[in-house]
Protein backbone atom coordinates (compact mmCIF):
# COMPACT_ATOMS: atom_id res chain seq x y z
CA UNK A 1 0.00 0.00 0.00
CA UNK A 2 1.60 3.19 -1.16
CA UNK A 3 1.00 6.82 -0.44
CA UNK A 4 1.14 9.79 -2.77
CA UNK A 5 1.80 13.43 -1.94
CA UNK A 6 -0.20 16.60 -2.35
CA UNK A 7 1.40 19.53 -4.18
CA UNK A 8 2.40 21.07 -0.85
CA UNK A 9 4.24 17.92 0.12
CA UNK A 10 1.59 16.69 2.57
CA UNK A 11 0.85 12.97 2.61
CA UNK A 12 -2.50 11.96 1.09
CA UNK A 13 -3.87 8.45 0.63
CA UNK A 14 -2.82 6.84 -2.62
CA UNK A 15 -6.09 4.94 -2.96
CA UNK A 16 -9.39 6.36 -1.74
CA UNK A 17 -12.46 4.13 -1.97
CA UNK A 18 -15.96 5.57 -1.59
CA UNK A 19 -19.28 3.96 -0.75
CA UNK A 20 -21.59 6.50 -2.37
CA UNK A 21 -24.69 6.34 -0.19
CA UNK A 22 -27.68 8.62 0.22
CA UNK A 23 -28.93 9.38 -3.30
CA UNK A 24 -32.43 8.14 -2.53
CA UNK A 25 -32.69 10.04 0.74
CA UNK A 26 -31.42 13.20 -0.93
CA UNK A 27 -34.16 12.93 -3.56
CA UNK A 28 -36.83 12.17 -0.96
CA UNK A 29 -35.85 15.22 1.11
CA UNK A 30 -36.33 17.35 -1.99
CA UNK A 31 -39.52 15.53 -3.02
CA UNK A 32 -37.93 14.38 -6.25
CA UNK A 33 -37.98 10.96 -7.97
CA UNK A 34 -35.21 8.62 -6.79
CA UNK A 35 -33.57 8.70 -10.22
CA UNK A 36 -32.94 12.44 -9.76
CA UNK A 37 -30.95 11.57 -6.65
CA UNK A 38 -28.82 9.21 -8.71
CA UNK A 39 -28.36 11.90 -11.36
CA UNK A 40 -27.19 14.32 -8.65
CA UNK A 41 -24.87 11.56 -7.46
CA UNK A 42 -23.22 11.47 -10.89
CA UNK A 43 -22.53 15.19 -10.56
CA UNK A 44 -20.90 14.51 -7.17
CA UNK A 45 -18.69 11.90 -8.83
CA UNK A 46 -17.43 14.52 -11.29
CA UNK A 47 -16.62 16.99 -8.48
CA UNK A 48 -14.88 14.33 -6.42
CA UNK A 49 -12.75 13.05 -9.28
CA UNK A 50 -11.60 16.59 -10.12
CA UNK A 51 -10.75 17.18 -6.45
CA UNK A 52 -8.84 13.89 -6.26
CA UNK A 53 -6.77 14.93 -9.27
CA UNK A 54 -5.88 18.26 -7.68
CA UNK A 55 -4.95 16.60 -4.37
CA UNK A 56 -2.63 14.07 -5.98
CA UNK A 57 -4.64 10.92 -5.28
CA UNK A 58 -3.50 8.12 -7.61
CA UNK A 59 -6.43 5.71 -7.34
CA UNK A 60 -10.08 6.32 -6.55
CA UNK A 61 -12.66 3.52 -6.49
CA UNK A 62 -16.42 4.06 -6.37
CA UNK A 63 -19.04 1.54 -5.24
CA UNK A 64 -21.63 2.23 -7.93
CA UNK A 65 -23.80 -0.91 -8.13
CA UNK A 66 -23.56 -3.95 -5.87
CA UNK A 67 -24.55 -7.55 -6.51
CA UNK A 68 -27.32 -6.93 -3.95
CA UNK A 69 -28.70 -3.94 -5.86
CA UNK A 70 -30.45 -6.30 -8.29
CA UNK A 71 -33.16 -6.56 -5.58
CA UNK A 72 -34.22 -2.97 -6.27
CA UNK A 73 -37.25 -2.15 -8.47
CA UNK A 74 -36.55 -2.84 -12.15
CA UNK A 75 -37.36 0.73 -13.11
CA UNK A 76 -34.67 2.07 -10.79
CA UNK A 77 -32.13 -0.48 -12.07
CA UNK A 78 -32.81 0.45 -15.69
CA UNK A 79 -32.52 4.12 -14.76
CA UNK A 80 -29.16 3.52 -13.09
CA UNK A 81 -27.84 1.62 -16.09
CA UNK A 82 -28.97 4.49 -18.30
CA UNK A 83 -26.99 6.90 -16.12
CA UNK A 84 -23.91 4.67 -16.33
CA UNK A 85 -24.15 4.66 -20.14
CA UNK A 86 -24.64 8.45 -20.16
CA UNK A 87 -21.60 8.99 -17.92
CA UNK A 88 -19.36 6.75 -20.01
CA UNK A 89 -20.38 8.20 -23.39
CA UNK A 90 -20.37 11.85 -22.32
CA UNK A 91 -17.27 11.87 -20.13
CA UNK A 92 -14.83 9.64 -22.00
CA UNK A 93 -13.35 12.59 -23.92
CA UNK A 94 -12.79 14.55 -20.70
CA UNK A 95 -11.23 11.54 -19.00
CA UNK A 96 -8.76 11.16 -21.86
CA UNK A 97 -7.93 14.89 -21.80
CA UNK A 98 -7.21 14.66 -18.06
CA UNK A 99 -5.15 11.49 -18.54
CA UNK A 100 -7.50 9.44 -16.35
CA UNK A 101 -7.71 5.69 -16.75
CA UNK A 102 -11.24 4.31 -16.32
CA UNK A 103 -11.61 0.72 -15.16
CA UNK A 104 -14.41 -1.44 -13.82
CA UNK A 105 -14.44 -4.09 -11.13
CA UNK A 106 -17.15 -6.68 -10.63
CA UNK A 107 -19.06 -9.34 -12.51
CA UNK A 108 -19.11 -7.30 -15.71
CA UNK A 109 -20.04 -10.26 -17.92
CA UNK A 110 -23.43 -10.45 -16.18
CA UNK A 111 -24.42 -6.90 -17.17
CA UNK A 112 -26.71 -6.14 -20.14
CA UNK A 113 -24.81 -6.47 -23.43
CA UNK A 114 -25.09 -2.78 -24.36
CA UNK A 115 -23.58 -1.73 -21.03
CA UNK A 116 -20.99 -4.49 -20.98
CA UNK A 117 -19.76 -3.54 -24.47
CA UNK A 118 -19.58 0.14 -23.48
CA UNK A 119 -17.56 -0.72 -20.37
CA UNK A 120 -15.00 -2.66 -22.38
CA UNK A 121 -14.81 0.12 -24.98
CA UNK A 122 -14.22 2.76 -22.29
CA UNK A 123 -11.45 0.74 -20.69
CA UNK A 124 -9.72 0.43 -24.05
CA UNK A 125 -10.12 4.13 -24.83
CA UNK A 126 -8.51 5.26 -21.54
CA UNK A 127 -5.91 2.53 -20.99
CA UNK A 128 -3.00 4.95 -21.50
CA UNK A 129 -4.13 7.28 -18.69
CA UNK A 130 -1.58 7.45 -15.88
CA UNK A 131 -2.56 10.53 -13.87
CA UNK A 132 -5.46 8.94 -11.99
CA UNK A 133 -6.82 5.40 -11.92
CA UNK A 134 -10.63 5.67 -11.65
CA UNK A 135 -12.25 2.34 -10.75
CA UNK A 136 -16.02 1.96 -10.89
CA UNK A 137 -17.29 -1.10 -9.02
CA UNK A 138 -20.24 -2.30 -11.06
CA UNK A 139 -22.19 -5.46 -10.22
CA UNK A 140 -19.59 -5.87 -7.47
CA UNK A 141 -19.69 -7.81 -4.22
CA UNK A 142 -16.74 -8.47 -1.92
CA UNK A 143 -17.84 -12.00 -1.03
CA UNK A 144 -18.56 -12.77 -4.68
CA UNK A 145 -15.07 -11.58 -5.66
CA UNK A 146 -13.50 -13.94 -3.12
CA UNK A 147 -15.65 -16.85 -4.31
CA UNK A 148 -14.81 -16.09 -7.94
CA UNK A 149 -11.10 -15.99 -7.04
CA UNK A 150 -11.32 -19.38 -5.30
CA UNK A 151 -13.09 -20.86 -8.33
CA UNK A 152 -10.36 -19.52 -10.63
CA UNK A 153 -7.73 -21.12 -8.41
CA UNK A 154 -9.56 -24.44 -8.49
CA UNK A 155 -9.76 -24.26 -12.28
CA UNK A 156 -6.04 -23.49 -12.52
CA UNK A 157 -4.82 -26.04 -9.96
CA UNK A 158 -4.61 -29.11 -12.23
CA UNK A 159 -2.41 -27.09 -14.59
CA UNK A 160 -0.27 -25.60 -11.83
CA UNK A 161 1.22 -28.03 -9.31
CA UNK A 162 2.48 -25.21 -7.07
CA UNK A 163 -1.04 -23.82 -6.66
CA UNK A 164 -2.36 -27.31 -5.89
CA UNK A 165 0.07 -27.60 -2.94
CA UNK A 166 -1.01 -24.34 -1.33
CA UNK A 167 -1.47 -20.63 -1.89
CA UNK A 168 -0.40 -17.49 -0.04
CA UNK A 169 -1.88 -13.98 0.07
CA UNK A 170 0.09 -12.68 -2.89
CA UNK A 171 -0.87 -15.69 -5.00
CA UNK A 172 -4.51 -15.18 -4.03
CA UNK A 173 -4.39 -11.51 -5.06
CA UNK A 174 -3.53 -12.59 -8.61
CA UNK A 175 -7.03 -14.05 -8.91
CA UNK A 176 -8.94 -10.94 -7.79
CA UNK A 177 -10.78 -8.79 -10.33
CA UNK A 178 -8.06 -6.09 -10.40
CA UNK A 179 -4.93 -7.67 -8.87
CA UNK A 180 -2.73 -4.64 -9.63
CA UNK A 181 -4.97 -2.20 -7.72
CA UNK A 182 -3.41 -1.36 -4.33
CA UNK A 183 -5.53 -1.84 -1.23
CA UNK A 184 -7.54 1.24 -0.20
CA UNK A 185 -5.73 3.47 2.28
CA UNK A 186 -8.99 5.23 3.10
CA UNK A 187 -12.60 4.09 2.71
CA UNK A 188 -15.25 6.81 2.89
CA UNK A 189 -18.95 6.13 3.41
CA UNK A 190 -21.50 8.89 3.11
CA UNK A 191 -25.04 9.33 4.54
CA UNK A 192 -24.33 8.31 8.14
CA UNK A 193 -24.35 4.52 7.66
CA UNK A 194 -21.39 2.79 9.33
CA UNK A 195 -20.73 -0.49 7.56
CA UNK A 196 -18.82 -1.77 4.53
CA UNK A 197 -21.82 -3.43 2.86
CA UNK A 198 -19.79 -6.12 1.07
CA UNK A 199 -17.28 -3.65 -0.41
CA UNK A 200 -13.57 -4.51 -0.87
CA UNK A 201 -13.75 -7.21 1.84
CA UNK A 202 -10.38 -8.76 0.98
CA UNK A 203 -8.66 -5.45 0.29
CA UNK A 204 -9.92 -3.49 3.31
CA UNK A 205 -8.02 -5.38 6.03
CA UNK A 206 -5.99 -2.33 7.09
CA UNK A 207 -7.94 0.48 5.45
CA UNK A 208 -8.82 3.52 7.52
CA UNK A 209 -12.60 4.04 7.67
CA UNK A 210 -14.26 7.45 7.55
CA UNK A 211 -18.00 7.98 7.97
CA UNK A 212 -19.86 11.20 7.28
CA UNK A 213 -23.53 12.17 7.59
CA UNK A 214 -23.32 14.08 4.30
CA UNK A 215 -25.51 12.53 1.60
CA UNK A 216 -23.56 11.56 -1.50
CA UNK A 217 -25.05 14.20 -3.86
CA UNK A 218 -23.83 16.89 -1.44
CA UNK A 219 -20.28 15.47 -1.26
CA UNK A 220 -17.67 17.80 -2.78
CA UNK A 221 -14.03 18.89 -2.61
CA UNK A 222 -14.41 20.32 0.91
CA UNK A 223 -15.84 17.05 2.19
CA UNK A 224 -13.05 15.09 0.52
CA UNK A 225 -10.46 17.34 2.16
CA UNK A 226 -12.10 16.79 5.57
CA UNK A 227 -11.80 13.03 5.12
CA UNK A 228 -8.15 13.31 4.08
CA UNK A 229 -7.35 15.57 7.05
CA UNK A 230 -8.89 12.99 9.37
CA UNK A 231 -6.83 10.29 7.65
CA UNK A 232 -3.63 12.28 8.17
CA UNK A 233 -4.29 12.46 11.92
CA UNK A 234 -4.30 8.69 12.30
CA UNK A 235 -1.33 6.41 12.91
CA UNK A 236 -1.36 3.29 10.76
CA UNK A 237 0.39 0.36 12.47
CA UNK A 238 -0.68 -2.61 10.31
CA UNK A 239 -0.80 -4.82 13.39
CA UNK A 240 2.49 -3.51 14.84
CA UNK A 241 3.12 -1.36 17.90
Amino acid sequence: MGQSKENKGEVVPAHIAIIMDGNGRWARQKRLPRIMGHYAGVKAVEKTVIAALELGVKHISLFAFSTENWKRPKGEIYGLFGLFRYFIRCKIKKLKEENIRLRFSGRIDFLPDNLKDLVKWAEGETKEGDRLDLVVCLNYGGRQEIIDAVNRILEASPKDNDKAKGINEEDFRDYLYLPDLPDPDLIIRTSGEKRLSNFWLWQSSYSELYFTDVLWPDFNEDELRKAIEEYKSRERRYGGI
